[in-house]
Order: C-alpha cells, then structure tokens, then sequence
C-alpha cells in the first residue's frame, strides 16, 4: 500500500501507528482535517484480515468524521482510531490504558471515544492515561449512551424528510422499515411508535429482534426481505454499504432515511436513488446525534443543550435538499457541497493573524 497516496487522495493532515507489545495492542490513528478544531471521532476494534484492511478503515472513517462533524455544526475536525483486534477477546486494561497514553501524546489533537466493538466501560481504563476521551459511562462524569441521541436526532431527520416528500413532517400514519433494531434501530422504534408509525422490522440477531418486538407493536420480516417491503420510509441502522446496484432497485419507498453509517456502496448510487424518485438523507448528517453528545460532553455535558442541538439535524437536512433541487443534485452529492462551503467559509479565517499573546 502506497501511504502517503492514499492520504493524499482525501487529503489526509496525519497517520499514527501505535504499537504496545504487552497488552498487544495495534492501533491506527487517522487525522482527516483539522480546519475547524482538534479532530473528534470513536475507537472501532475490528478482526481486520490484514493490516491494509485497518489502515483504509482508519482513512475511511476519519474522513467521514471530518463531513459528520462539519455538518453538525461542531468546531472540530475528523479524526478516527482503529485498534486490529478481536473485542470479544482482546480487550484489557493494559490495552486500553496504552491506547490512552497514545491519545493522551496528541496532547489534545485527536480526542476519541466509543465506535464499532468498544463500549463506554473501555474508555473508563483509557481515561486513567489521557483526558481526552468522551462517551464515559455517566457514573464516570460523562454522558452516557450516545446511541439514544443518535435516535433521537435521526427521528427530527425522518420528519424533515417527511416535510419534503409528503408535504408535511408528521409520520402518524406513515410505514417506515427498519433495517436492524439494535441500540440506535430500537430507541428510534420507540419514538416512531409513539408518534404513531406502522413498523416494519428486521434484524440479523433475531432474539434481539423478538426483544423489540415484545415491547413495540411491529411486523417481523427477514433481513433479506426488508428491501421489498412497501413503507413510506427505508430506514437502514445496521450495516453500510446497503444501498447498492443489487438493492437500490428493489426499493418500494418514498425516503431512505437512517442511523448506519456509509449507507451508499458508492455516490452514484446516490444519483440512482434521486433517478427513482427516492428522497435520500444523507447518513453523516441525519445520524450525527451521536458525535453531538460527545462534543457536548467536553463543554460539560448538558443533556437538555445536546438534544436541542441534534434537533437542529431538522434544518440542516432541509438545506442540504434546498442545495440539491437549486442545483438539480442528489442529496447524497449536495451533503458535500453543504459542508464543502463551512469548510471553506471558516477555513478562511486562518489567513486573519492573531500575535501569539494577543487573546491572553
């Protein structure tokens, strides 16, 4: 693999290989684009076949920080870590509190918290290294679980989506199909029933499925089928890459509006689903309630104050539509040029000299 090119290729600011022998931690850490401040992004501990596959991740998810993060609103740059591990085997104190003496050498750069395989508990050990962690377990000063606002912010997006493609934002009445029911897909669930959503759900786990099931009215149909369910709304809140050549054509809805991230395989499919008449959300927008909580949590986590923050993911969906039908674009291409702009706006203030001294 050719490093610098593939950094250059997304204009990538940094990459750090961490290595601890001990505890056998492996970890990349990527800085996407501190333009808007110290880079933010999770922790993901992946089986990663081989150590190519963990760099790319690394690359990938950092730069989709750098979109998400941009187009929350959020003074913070993109950044991710990888730990090549297995999470149901691997773990350790001494793991995680090396990954933190790792952060904690940024000397605030890069803050990170939980992702894909880790949870809050980790980051309790990682903390006892580095202050530059967030999404600590609420008995630890942080804020918790984060997939609670990430639902809670990917509901507001649904009705803004509403508003769009039906004329009005309510979902009474609408059938939305929930593809997975996990930490974010169950949470989402229960506010589309209480506003009085048909449900149609899915999940690769299914006593996981069972579960929801039991506490929330809805129709139980097998993941593969939950592309031809006929629904109002396509709600993806598992895996990514689900939108594709093979999927996007079966689609029997208005909305494809969900929590995964990397929904689309690639951009074109993007362009398909405007070709069909699909509203799209873009998923680094709608699904950002997540990363709103943590960098809330480093002002000094105010639970009120982060959920009136994800409930702005309403207006900036209707500005990224507002930019698509200006420019005759899908959604999935005016996300870029939405956060493309705030970058570019903000990015130009460096050219203004502040005198080291001069905001003592």
């Amino acid at each position: 693999m050719e490093v610098f090119a593939a950094m250059a290729r997304d204009g990538h600011e940094q990459l750090c290989f961490c290595r601890e022998p001990v505890s056998g931690l492996r970890a990349v850490i990527a800085i996407h684009n501190s333009t808007l401040g110290p880079a933010l992004g999770g922790c993901r501990m992946w089986k990663y076949a081989r150590e190519e596959e963990a760099i790319r991740d690394a690359l990938r998810l950092s730069r989709g920080m750098t979109e998400k993060n941009t187009a929350a609103g959020l003074n913070y740059g993109g950044g991710k870590c990888v730990i090549w591990g297995d999470p149901a085997r691997d773990k350790s104190e001494a793991l995680f509190r090396a990954l933190g003496r790792f952060v904690e050498g940024f000397r605030g750069r890069f803050i990170t918290g939980t992702d894909v395989g880790t949870v809050s508990s980790d980051f309790v050990w990682a903390s006892t290294e580095t202050l530059y962690v967030v999404a600590l377990p609420e008995e630890y000063g942080g804020s918790g679980d984060t997939s609670v606002t990430t639902a809670f912010a990917v509901w507001k997006g649904m009705k803004a989506c509403a508003r769009v493609a039906f004329g009005d934002d309510s979902l009474r009445g609408r059938t939305v199909a929930l593809q997975g029911v996990g930490k974010v897909g169950a949470h989402l669930a229960q506010h589309l029933h209480e506003e009085g959503a048909s449900l149609v759900a899915c999940d690769a786990n299914p006593d996981r499925l069972e579960e929801v099931a039991a506490r929330i009215p809805l129709r139980k149909v097998d993941p593969e089928e939950i592309f031809d369910v006929e629904c109002d709304i396509f709600s993806p809140n598992a895996l990514g890459g689900v939108l594709n050549d093979l999927t996007v054509p079966r689609l029997r809805c208005r909305v494809v509006a969900g929590a995964a991230n990397n929904q689309l395989e690639e951009l074109r499919h993007g362009d398909m689903l405007k070709e069909r008449g699909i509203l799209y959300a873009p998923d680094f927008i709608i699904n950002a309630g997540g990363v709103i909580q943590a960098a809330d949590e480093l002002e000094g986590y105010n639970r009120d104050r982060a959920l009136r923050k994800a409930a702005g993911i309403y207006d900036q969906l209707l500005e990224v539509f507002r930019i698509a039908a200006e420019q005759d674009i899908s959604p999935a291409r005016a996300a870029y040029v939405y956060v493309e702009r705030r970058l570019r706006s903000l990015g130009a203030l460096g050219r203004i000299l502040v005198p080291r001294g001069a905001s003592d």
